[in-house]
């Protein structure tokens, strides 16, 4: 590209601590109804009180949604978006993933526009969003969406998903503190950091890259490679939390701004069609779609072998892509992630169907190094349930 375009959420604080500055910012906004979307599970773990107890100390009125699931269906954001326009809300907290962090950029922006959120649906919507919306504060208690930095809510519909995406879904300001995270379960741990992950390798390689987004790419996997496997293993690790939301955090800066590609648009119809979480889908397919576009970008391949540790010294830039692959595998393994289909009871007789709704996704698509058409994405699902890493024309590596 001859230039770039940049755009990041107006403000961020990020770091432990950075918890404190929420009631600072809500101050700002001056607002009488205050509304946080969030996760049943966090709310019943008392997290979302501790996290607003000093609003409600300081005399604001809030009111908690919780009624939201994980890879949040289309009647969902709905039905939220229904309920804030009838109460009239001002202010919109998200607290939880990326599902709660989503539906709060909806329905902030949606509450303000007439008709269904279907309308507004990236494949299918047919009306264009006029309006900011109400302002949001995004809160994430994952290392892994990057959604407090991104203008999209993904939505799944019967087979697949769809977005919701323009910049009045960005945050007015997102609160980063990796203290949040220090309770994650490690099986939720590992699927968010590989999603983060994933991002960021699909950033760099990403037609749309820029010195800007590389930058912020390859510091993403260096953070995530050498912290991921320390979080899983003790989530009490502040180092090892603190780099995975800083991780996580520039690899939805650098994504956002370079977008992501095969790996995405292939993971939703396995989200949609089967319900695997958007970590665990985009991890189990990671290694296969790189290992399939390895020639189209060796030597970017060959830095973020580096920046997840390897040693490229002495290797050619074929030959470190080779090894990149190969790592991207360990490290899935490492994480206790399934590193085929097959581990996610995905039938064989599924990949037709999958191919079916993953060549829909031409928004991702365009933006892979290689073009993907239905037979590269036939092969690509083929081996992710064979657990055969194949490029084009050639067989790699069994898994």
């Amino acid at each position: 590209m001859a230039f770039s375009k940049l755009v990041f959420t107006p403000l961020s604080y990020v770091g432990w601590g950075a918890l404190n500055q929420l009631l600072p910012e809500v101050e700002k906004h001056q607002p009488e109804k205050i509304l946080v979307v969030t996760d049943p599970v966090l709310a019943e773990l008392g997290i979302v009180k501790n996290i607003i107890s000093p609003l409600e100390e300081a005399g604001f009125s809030v009111s908690i949604y919780d009624d939201i699931e994980p890879e949040p269906p289309l009647a969902v954001g709905e039905k939220l978006v229904a309920y804030t326009r009838i109460n009239k809300f001002d202010l919109i907290i998200g607290i939880g993933g990326g599902s709660a962090l989503d539906l709060a950029k909806l329905t902030a922006v949606l509450s303000v526009h007439d008709g269904s959120v279907s309308t507004y649906l990236n494949l299918t919507g047919t009306e264009p969003l006029l309006h900011k919306g109400l302002p949001k504060i995004l809160i994430p208690t994952t290392a892994g969406t990057g959604s407090e930095v991104t203008n999209i809510s993904v939505l799944s519909l019967e087979s697949t998903k769809d977005v919701v995406t323009h910049d009045f879904l960005l945050a007015d300001t997102a609160i980063v503190d990796p203290e949040l995270t220090v309770t994650v379960p490690a099986k939720v741990t590992a699927a968010t950091g590989v999603d983060a992950l994933t991002h960021a390798v699909e950033a760099y390689v990403s037609v749309n890259a820029s010195p800007t987004s590389d930058a912020l790419a390859l510091q993403a996997i260096r953070l995530i490679g050498k912290s991921l496997r320390r979080a899983v293993e003790n989530g009490s690790d502040k180092q090892a939390r603190i780099e995975m939301m800083e991780g996580s955090y520039i690899a939805g800066l650098a994504f956002f701004n370079a977008g992501v590609a095969g790996v995405h648009a292939l993971a939703y119809p396995l989200g949609g069609q089967f319900h695997v979480s958007h970590g665990e889908s985009n991890a189990v397919l990671l290694p296969y779609v790189m290992g399939y576009i390895r020639r189209s970008c060796e030597k970017r391949m060959a830095d973020i072998l580096e920046a997840l540790g390897g040693n490229k010294a002495f290797l050619s830039d074929e030959d470190a892509s080779y090894k990149c692959v190969e790592e991207l595998q360990r490290l899935v393994k490492d994480v206790g992630i399934p590193n085929t289909l097959q581990g996610f009871d995905i039938p064989e007789r599924a990949i037709d169907r999958l191919t079916e709704d993953g060549v829909k996704q031409k928004r991702l698509l365009a933006r892979s190094p290689m073009p993907l058409e239905k037979d590269d994405i036939y092969r690509i699902y083929e081996a992710a349930f064979t657990g055969e890493v194949v490029e084009k024309h050639k067989k790699i590596v069994k898994s």
